[in-house]
């Protein structure tokens, strides 16, 4: 109350785009929260498909738990790039990789109550069977990702926080393995596959968020751009990674001569497409923030399409959790 006039206008402006940043930031997470919970019943529309009860529940819990597992991957990810500029400054922005490992631990928990109860949504803490948990594969898997994130949590507040990579390999591993059940044509197959993809788009969406972040701390110092170049390298092999598992792996499941017809009639084809779009437009963004590094007078300019890349890869995030809660396509011979 005692500052003069001038001193609050001055710190009147300061604030704008903090409070603006949080704003967008709550919308969206917003966004990324209505995609799951209103994705399946769009995508299902008309389709005559049946889904599993409580499928936008579930949706939103598996987003949940791939954004957990992007968020400490791609800190432990940048950090090890950072650690090879010879001119990088000592900061770091503070880690979010204990929240990360909460929000998954809650995510994985979610999820096991619904396996445990036979793929039905519970009513109460009655209908939850933890110890059916251990008689069955997916069961088992459940369990495996609950403890892994809670290990994760325990590594990051200790005082190597990089033993991290070890449980939340373990998370990568139990969804690939989820994701292909026995009875399907070559799981293991199925299952390095996505696996391979699964790793590859945690470290470029945990990688590139906190690539901006380690920037915004840098204050648009020169190592800045030079982190950025070198994650951009990086990505650029993932992306390549990313998309030949995803094609592979859409062709398992959809014959080449069906692919067309089922990416409009089913609903995990419509959310398939949704994310290939997406992906083209993250693919924009990012051939856009190389060339600002390579051709602008300030090469820190490539923040600008980096950061509108990140908003979409959450969508992308929010989308792959539709898609594995979506019953599976048909697949014609």
């Amino acid at each position: 109350m005692t500052r003069s006039t001038a001193e609050v206008a001055a710190s009147g402006p300061a604030r704008r785009p903090g409070t603006w940043r949080a704003v967008a930031v709550l919308v969206l997470a917003a966004v990324a929260a209505l995609v799951p919970l209103l994705g399946p019943s769009v995508a299902l529309r008309g389709t005559g498909e049946a889904a599993a009860p409580g499928v936008g529940g579930i949706a939103l819990l598996r987003g949940v738990l791939f954004a957990a597992l992007c968020v400490p991957a791609g800190e432990l990810f940048v950090d090890r790039l950072a650690r090879r500029l010879p001119d990088a400054p000592p900061e770091r922005p503070s880690g979010w990789a204990v929240f990360a490992a909460g929000a998954g631990f809650v995510a994985a928990l979610g999820l096991a109550s619904v396996v445990s109860t036979g793929n039905l949504v519970p009513r109460s803490l009655a209908d939850i069977d933890v110890g059916g948990l251990y008689q069955s594969r997916d069961g088992k898997l459940a369990l495996i990702e609950v403890n892994a994130f809670l290990l994760a949590g325990l590594c990051a507040r200790s005082r190597r926080p990089a033993a991290q990579v070890w449980p939340l390999a373990a998370v990568a591993v139990a969804e690939a393995l989820r994701a292909h059940p026995a009875p399907e044509p070559n799981p293991l197959l199925g299952s390095a596959l996505t696996l391979v993809h699964l790793t590859c788009a945690t470290l470029w969406v945990g990688g590139l968020l906190h690539a901006l972040r380690m920037l915004r701390r840098w204050h648009g110092r020169e190592a800045g751009a030079a982190l950025l170049g070198l994650y951009a390298r990086v990505a650029a092999v993932l992306l390549a990674a990313i998309t030949a598992t995803g094609v592979w792996s859409s062709l398992r499941r959809m014959p080449l001569d069906t692919v067309l017809d089922q990416l409009t009639t089913t609903a995990y084809g419509r959310t398939l497409l949704a994310k290939v779009i997406l992906v083209a437009a993250v693919a924009v963004l990012a051939l856009w923030a190389r060339f600002r590094l390579r051709r602008a007078a300030d090469p820190l300019t490539a923040y600008v399409p980096a950061r509108a890349e990140v908003a979409v890869l959450g969508v992308v995030v929010a989308v792959s959790g539709v898609l594995t809660a979506l019953p599976l396509p048909i697949r014609w011979t």
